[in-house]
């Protein structure tokens, strides 16, 4: 057991199913999941979240447009939290993810306390 007290990341499902699955393995690995969340939620190691449901639209300062629009790789299927000690403990749980072997992938992000600030660096400052 750490001695860092428990954080939330942020976890992403991106991509798409591997094409050549069949339907069936594809269902097995979803309900296998399931159980994996379930489990994970039990132990206080998960908090839930939500799939996505298919289109949206994009907000920019060029107006509204249908979206999202991203290659398949970059696709977001969903999000849920995980609850960890490390980034590094975060990611040794997700990796035990069923549905990774059917193309799935995840990306785990530190869930950011502070108040976004123009003085101070983060994802929207630009690289110079």
């Amino acid at each position: 057991m750490s001695d860092n007290p428990e954080s939330e990341y942020l976890l992403l499902s991106r991509g798409q199913w591997d094409p050549d699955k069949s339907p069936e393995e594809i269902q097995e690995a979803i309900d296998r999941f399931y159980v994996w969340h379930e489990q994970l939620v039990a132990a206080g190691k998960f908090k839930p979240g939500q799939r996505l449901a298919t289109g949206g639209k994009v907000v920019s300062r060029s107006g509204v447009t249908d979206g999202p629009f991203a290659e398949a790789k970059e696709v977001i299927g969903g999000y849920w939290f995980i609850v960890a000690s490390s980034l590094e403990e975060a990611a040794s749980i997700a990796a035990r993810n069923p549905c990774l072997a059917y193309g799935l992938a995840y990306e785990i992000r530190p869930i950011e306390a502070l108040r976004a600030s123009a003085y101070r660096q983060g994802n929207e400052t630009p690289t110079k």
